[in-house]
């Protein structure tokens, strides 16, 4: 019977040991769609935590410091590695995960793209012998334009070239940009001089990048639809980073960068200063723009103001930059606009509303002087919301009214907006007052609320006169204010914010993940 038994046993064995593979559902990722890029990230592929000797957590959690509190470190040390185990399943290799995107990470239409072929320009190049390869460069960026096509990447050698460079429809593909810029980033060209640095009309993914404007006596650089104003596609999908522009404009109405008519647009990086004069001209101005953002600027003496969004502008986002002597209008939120240039064209029946900006949103800026850091100028829900502002010279804020009904063209009143979780230190020595409020405007419909409010002069006059009554303020506390906007430890604006107010802006000033409390103002500490 036993050999029976070894024999049935024999015959059903495969030759080789069974192998099993562990088996683990793989379900579809969660996704989320990014703000008006149409672009998903990955919510699942977060990385792993490290394999290390030690883990540490404080007493608040991750990211989330107690004010004033030592954390509490707990170590988990392991004295020998563990004990090596065979085994007949086979090894599996776990997929490298992807990073969650940072706190203050500006997705757009030319991450991760490469050029495909690159037009050389140099000071010493020629543009009727050269071909715009390496060793045959163009003399000018105009004519490296011609033979730019989607994918091509212009790189423009270090040196100083004309300006008055004027190209027409320059358009690349979402999946095959074109790039303007320096061939060096360390070394950026300088475009000088001319009415006008650079003008692009109805261009499409286009990025325009490390180069210097200097000295123009129109516009810095000039980009717009032609014309085309009830045309939503005529010139979309631009992006300009790390640009310095610079002593721009013969004392008027010129602007380091004049942006008209244009959609989905991404300004990262900008330096601008000297543009205009005469209490007129921007460091960026808006004409019927839609879905833009405007960060990590630093705008310095400027006569107009450092930033504008006005001509019909909606969904417009001003976040992370600093201003220091911004002019009259730090941010003008809307404005005043001849109605020929309104994007779209005005609304005609005498019972709809136009407004002069509508969505407008001031998050986590800093703003030093100038006569009054923000404005809402005929400007619909617009928002205002953990700045720093030190200094003002005249006032903190304006609601004022200047595009006004007039026949069968109506306008809304600056209504809606929300000025909340600021920071605002004053010099009552200088502050004519707190708010500027016009005729013609709703202000009993904004609201405010967790500013904090200092006069560093007089502290004892550091209640503010608003429009309407603000809810969750403080007032005449020291806010422990530090250079560029750093709050120390033991602030009272520390974990003092009204949570959820801007919460798609997750960084502050210095990208900085802000925490589940937020602080008051532009900086965590």
């Amino acid at each position: 019977m036993l050999a029976i038994a070894i024999a049935f046993l024999i015959a059903v064995s495969p030759e080789r040991p069974t192998q099993l593979r562990a088996q683990s559902p793989d379900p579809e990722p969660a996704t989320v769609l990014l703000p008006w890029t149409g672009r998903g990230v990955d919510l699942d592929r977060v990385p792993p935590p490290p394999t290390g000797l030690a883990t540490a957590t404080s007493g608040a959690g991750p990211g989330t410091p107690t004010p004033g509190a030592t954390p509490t470190v707990t170590a988990t040390l392991r004295a020998t590695p563990p004990a090596t185990v065979t085994s007949t399943l086979p090894s599996t290799t776990t997929p490298t995960a992807t990073p969650a995107p940072a706190c203050d990470a500006l997705p757009f239409f030319d991450d991760d793209r490469a050029p495909s072929h690159v037009i050389h320009v140099a000071t010493g190049g020629d543009d009727g012998a050269g071909d715009g390869s390496v060793g045959a460069p163009y003399a000018t960026l105009g004519r490296a334009a011609r033979d730019a096509a989607p994918g091509s990447a212009i790189r423009m050698g270090g040196g100083r070239y004309a300006g008055g460079v004027y190209i027409d429809d320059l358009r690349g593909r979402s999946d095959a940009p074109i790039w303007i810029g320096a061939a060096d980033p360390d070394d950026p060209p300088v475009l000088e001089g001319s009415g006008e640095g650079m003008h692009l009309t109805r261009a499409a993914y286009v990025v325009v990048h490390d180069l210097i404007v200097r000295g123009a006596s129109g516009n810095g650089i000039n980009a717009d639809d032609g014309g085309a104003v009830d045309d939503a596609d005529a010139s979309h999908h631009l992006a300009f980073r790390e640009v310095v522009i610079e002593d721009i404009g013969g004392g008027g109405n010129q602007d380091c960068l004049k942006l008209s008519g244009l959609r989905d647009v991404l300004v990262d990086g900008l330096r601008a200063s000297r543009c205009g004069g005469s209490g007129s001209g921007s460091g960026v101005d808006m004409v019927g723009v839609h879905r833009a953002i405007v960060a990590r600027g630093r705008f310095t003496a400027l006569s107009g103001g450092a930033l504008q969004a006005k001509g019909g502008s909606t969904d417009v986002d001003f976040r992370w930059n600093r201003v220091d002597d911004g002019g009259a209008r730090g941010v003008n939120m809307g404005g005043s606009t001849g109605p020929q240039f309104f994007r779209p064209p005005l609304v005609r029946d005498g019972v709809t509303a136009n407004a002069e900006a509508g969505d407008v949103r001031v998050v986590a800026n800093l703003f030093v002087g100038g006569m009054t850091p923000v404005a809402f100028v005929g400007c619909a829900d617009c928002l205002v919301a953990h700045n720093t502002i030190v200094a003002p010279e005249t006032w903190v804020l304006r609601i004022l009214q200047e595009s006004r009904t007039e026949g069968d063209v109506v306008f809304e009143p600056a209504r809606g907006g929300v000025f909340a979780n600021n920071l605002v230190v004053v010099d009552r020595a200088q502050l004519r007052t707190w708010a500027n409020v016009g005729t013609g405007t709703a202000p009993e419909t904004f609201r405010f609320a967790h500013n904090l409010w200092f006069a560093r002069d007089e502290p004892t006059r550091s209640a503010p006169t608003l429009p309407v009554m603000e809810t969750g303020g403080i007032v005449g506390l020291d806010p422990l204010l530090g250079d560029e906007g750093a709050i120390a430890q033991g602030s009272p604006a520390i974990g003092a914010a009204e949570p959820g107010v801007a919460a798609d802006v997750r960084a502050d000033l210095v990208g900085r993940c802000r925490p589940a409390a937020p602080s008051i103002g532009a900086r965590e500490p």
